[in-house]
């Protein structure tokens, strides 16, 4: 289980300190798939970074399965199995597909193990288990490698920040299909910051972010009315 008590942070801007998070307390169930939507500038990325240890907060706590991980580094969090993964994932000129696989496992893995990840995240393993993690790569075949990666390490919290972003349409059809199918599996407890109204219709749970705070938290039938409609209000983060 996932908890996040009280938390908060400023960030030293341009203008002062802006306070981007406010007390906000959150609490997710295991091996629920949980989209976190809301309008830009909300809050949503800055959450997803403070849950991985990628930004410190200034206030409050982050629990995962009982313990207390808020002032661990983001590799402490790696090694307790909380992962991330970026709008642009990065890219290593000279490193394979394959032997980023054994490296993210953190254990020597046969080429049929790697050839079984890549087969889980949609693509056609012969033709990518001794490609290059370059630029030749897709957005979308970058960001299914990416899932692959965290997979072979064998996360219980996988965070996605926008995985849509920079990718095509069919691209972003396969991604879709994968987090269907990590979805289904129930293996692990999956965050997904996004907009698409695909990924959210997926979800076990909606979180809407909003000036720092939840607005409100329901089912996709529950939530999406109120997003395309434009409902949620001062009143509602008021309620939340």
């Amino acid at each position: 289980m996932l908890r996040i008590e009280n938390l908060s942070y400023t960030a030293a801007g341009a203008d002062g300190e802006k306070e981007i998070i406010r007390d906000l307390d959150l609490t997710l169930e295991d091996k629920s798939f949980v989209v976190i939507t809301g309008p830009n500038g909300g809050g949503k990325t800055t959450l997803a970074k403070l849950i991985m240890g990628l930004d410190k907060p200034t206030g409050g706590r982050i629990l995962w399965q009982d313990e207390d991980v808020t002032s661990l580094s983001v590799t402490e969090r790696a090694k307790r199995g909380i992962s991330y993964g970026f709008q642009q994932p990065p890219r290593f000129k000279g490193m394979t597909v394959y032997d980023l696989l054994k490296i993210a496992s953190g254990r020597e893995m046969t080429r049929i193990e790697c050839c079984d990840y890549l087969t889980r995240v949609g693509l056609c393993a012969r033709d990518y288990v001794d490609r290059d993690m370059d630029d030749s790569l897709s957005g979308g075949e970058a960001k299914r490698i990416e899932i692959a990666t965290i997979l072979a390490r064998g996360s219980e919290l996988m965070i996605f920040d926008e995985p849509e972003a920079g990718i095509d349409l069919w691209s972003f059809s396969k991604l879709t299909d994968t987090f269907g199918a990590i979805r289904q599996a129930r293996e692990a407890t999956l965050i997904v910051i996004s907009h698409q109204e695909r990924l959210i219709a997926l979800a076990d749970e909606i979180v809407l972010i909003d000036g720092g705070r939840v607005a409100a938290r329901g089912t996709p039938e529950e939530i999406m009315p109120r997003i395309m409609g434009g409902t949620v209000s001062v009143c509602d983060r008021l309620e939340a």
